[in-house]
């Protein structure tokens, strides 16, 4: 916890936590409005409320199902729910998010829903030692946000979050507009 409190007094002022329970402690401890939180994980339906009623952007919305329940909750607290939509580009079966062939239906599903924001898209790209490997998964995330800007024209998903500590620099390379930087700020999880 100290080395998050050193980050925000150095200021970094977006963190993201991808466990709900975890995040909840560490939200608790930094109350002060000067961090924007996003959960980056995989959001079980389950843990949808809590998790919009602690977070200001959901970067992992990788169903219909997920949006339209985080939409029902914002709707309940009299809010707008920021989120990214989770595109699984490489097709692995291990990643969660929707496959590109379903990604435009899913755009017009979730502009229809009023507590929900859409501001871009997010990809995990394969773990690999060669960041080079991956920039297919990120140039691939980029091409399928320019196609669906240009079909929605009036919607703002200008975010690209992808890339982490050992592939940021190729996912900025190919229009990441947030990484996560985890391992190289906090250091490896000791889970």
């Amino acid at each position: 916890m100290d080395l998050i409190q050193e980050a925000v007094e150095a200021g970094i002022t977006v963190l993201g936590e991808n466990r709900v329970q975890e995040a909840a402690e560490k939200i608790s401890l930094l109350s002060g409005g000067a961090v924007d939180w996003h959960f980056l994980g995989h959001l079980q339906t389950n843990k949808a409320a809590r998790a919009s009623g602690l977070f200001s952007m959901i970067q992992s919305v990788d169903s219909l199902r997920l949006a339209r329940i985080l939409d029902r909750v914002a709707e309940e607290r009299g809010q707008v729910m920021r989120i990214l939509l989770e595109v699984n580009v490489s097709g692995e079966p291990s990643k969660h998010g929707f496959l590109a062939q379903t990604l435009a239906e899913a755009v017009e599903d979730v502009s229809r829903m009023k507590h929900l924001r859409l501001q871009g898209l997010m990809t995990m790209a394969p773990l690999t030692a060669a960041p080079e490997e991956v920039r297919p998964v990120f140039a691939g995330l980029r091409r399928l946000r320019d196609g669906l800007a240009s079909q929605w024209v009036d919607m703002d998903l200008s975010v690209l979050s992808m890339g982490m500590t050992d592939d940021y620099e190729v996912a900025v390379e190919e229009g990441a507009t947030m990484v996560r930087l985890g391992r190289a700020i906090f250091g490896a999880d000791p889970r």
